[in-house]
């Protein structure tokens, strides 16, 4: 019958009783799904973690601006990194790093976000990693 239609048969379910098969044209049949995993990858979102950098002497606009873009990261699905960065003889004063991360966490709590990793120092830096979704 497939071959008085010039038309391929092609198994459908091997493993049923007896064995499932269709007549329809392969080439197309290929494209089509080839056409839907396209479509598939192109709607799916690829998450991405977004760095926020600043220092312990933050001026306030500054710092109201990385809070911004924190928000529109954590808004668009994708994961914020915040480093606060230390310099010379400011690792002495790594308590007032935290208590900036500290209060920078706090600006989130309205937010559905989780911490992901909380805030720690690393070498001459304090990261958080911020999550969306979760509350």
């Amino acid at each position: 019958m497939a071959k008085e239609r010039d038309l391929d048969l092609v198994v459908v379910s091997p493993n049923q009783s007896p064995p499932v098969a269709k007549i329809l044209d392969w080439g197309k049949y290929k494209y089509e799904t080839e056409k839907r995993a396209k479509e598939a990858k192109k709607k799916q979102h690829t998450v991405d973690v977004k760095e926020v950098k600043m220092r312990y002497k933050i001026d306030v606009h500054d710092y109201e601006v990385r809070t911004k873009a924190a928000k529109k990261f954590l808004a668009s699905g994708n994961k914020v990194k915040v480093v606060v960065m230390l310099r010379g003889r400011e690792m002495q004063h790594s308590h007032l790093a935290m208590d900036l991360i500290n209060k920078f966490l706090s600006e989130f709590e309205d937010e559905s976000m989780t911490v992901e990793k909380k805030p720690q120092i690393e070498g001459r830096n304090v990261v958080m990693i911020l999550a969306p979704g979760g509350k």
